[in-house]
């Protein structure tokens, strides 16, 4: 028997606390450092690089969830150190007033504590869905992805509410109230699943290195792998210098920064409900979806580099996000959806691929912004990077528009990553 809709809404509301909490570093957290501490921007992006080098633990959690069962006790203990790690970040920032080397040091254990409860927390969510939706994965699958989405949102935005007047201490105290809300939700999102839920699960006792062998050797995964990582990189670009741009070169606050992030992610949301909804009803194929996320994000990243108005150019970007998840991730799980035996390995190598990129793109973006910003103005700077990112995503359409063609041949199993 497999989990009725209720219970797959409630379990999906895991994804939901993971999204809330992974905004928070990426968004909020480095516009702190960069714009109010006036920190080199370079640093946020070693600490989100951390964060997702820790990650590359992903394969041994997917790994476990093909050879063993009992996935809650690893999603709420990787929640709880998630939470701990990103109230450990908020309390850094408080210490950066007085003391930005301790600050360092408490930012460093933290965004590693962050980057091994997503890995964790992350990865078994996914195998536990997979178990517990049977045939109806894509619609479970989908509806994961949306609640991350809404996490995200609603966690930038509700924040930025609850920041006003922002003040180093009131940050502390909301995060730690938005960490204490995940946990709630993420124990009765899991509570009573796998005990009440009687699903068979297709058990592979091969050792890891040998299962990522197998995997390694599938010349469609390595193909699969490396267009994750080049669209990847290209999609998290702008993830760690939009608010500080909103901040330098539009002057808004941080409550009103991130309130324009979280409406990013709403414009995300509703290109993958739209792209969702048309590819149920057999209108553009993933590879087509993917192909015009990324070139309508690029559109919106040239917008924004260009010195358009700041909220059109933000839902293009927004929007193409959302219809390039749609696409791209779905064919990318749809992949390892077809292996049964070792699905969670290869959902763990792709995610490695793209912990691997996005921790780069973190470093590569606020890198070459501080490089650009000795020599330029602000705004011709963060034109710099997003005129760069255009060009990425700009690559990954003509890769996607040639490595994508085999996942055309069935229905998309769309399986949300963070």
């Amino acid at each position: 028997m497999t989990a009725g809709w209720g219970m797959l809404v409630r379990l999906c509301l895991v994804n939901a606390a993971i999204g809330g909490l992974a905004a928070l570093p990426v968004n909020l957290f480095n516009r702190l450092m960069t714009v109010e501490l006036a920190l080199p921007a370079l640093l946020p992006g070693l600490l989100v690089a951390l964060h997702y080098g820790v990650q590359l633990t992903r394969p041994v959690w997917g790994h476990r969830s093909d050879v063993k069962g009992g996935r809650t006790p690893f999603i709420l203990g990787g929640m709880a150190v998630v939470g701990l790690g990103v109230l450990g970040a908020a309390w850094g920032i408080l210490l950066a007033e007085t003391s930005v080397s301790l600050a360092l040091t408490v930012w460093v254990f933290s965004y590693i504590a962050i980057g091994l409860g997503i890995g964790a927390a992350g990865t078994s969510f996914l195998a536990l869905l997979a178990c517990v939706t049977g045939p109806r994965k894509g619609a479970g699958a989908t509806l994961a992805w949306l609640l991350l989405i809404a996490g995200a949102i609603f966690a930038s935005v509700g924040t930025g509410i609850a920041l006003e007047p922002y003040s180093p201490e009131r940050l502390v105290w909301v995060v730690a109230a938005v960490c204490c809300i995940a946990f709630l939700l993420s124990v009765i999102a899991t509570v009573g699943v796998e005990s009440h839920a009687e699903f068979e699960a297709e058990v592979d006792d091969t050792p890891l290195v040998a299962a990522l062998k197998r995997t390694w050797a599938d010349p469609m995964a390595r193909r699969f792998t490396g267009f994750v990582f080049l669209s990847i990189l290209a999609f998290y670009l702008s993830e760690l210098i939009f608010e500080p741009f909103a901040g330098h070169v539009h002057g808004l606050s941080p409550e009103d920064s991130t309130k324009l992030s979280g409406g990013k992610d709403g414009a995300a949301l509703m290109g993958m409900i739209g792209a969702g909804v048309l590819s149920h009803l057999r209108i553009g194929s993933l590879r087509f979806w993917a192909v015009t996320g990324c070139v309508l994000s690029a559109v919106g990243l040239l917008g924004l580099g260009a010195g358009l108005p700041l909220v059109p150019s933000t839902v293009a970007l927004g929007l193409g996000n959302g219809l390039f998840v749609v696409g791209a991730v779905g064919s990318m799980m749809q992949l390892a959806a077809a292996h049964a035996r070792n699905t969670g390995t290869r959902m763990g190598v792709f995610g490695a691929a793209q912990a691997i990129a996005a921790g780069l793109a973190g470093l590569v973006a606020t890198g070459m912004l501080d490089l650009t910003r000795l020599v330029l103005p602000d705004a011709a700077a963060y034109g710099t990077v997003f005129t760069l990112e255009a060009a990425l995503f700009l690559c990954a359409a003509l890769v996607a528009s040639r490595v994508m063609r085999a996942a055309e041949t069935s229905d998309a199993t769309l399986v949300p990553g963070e």
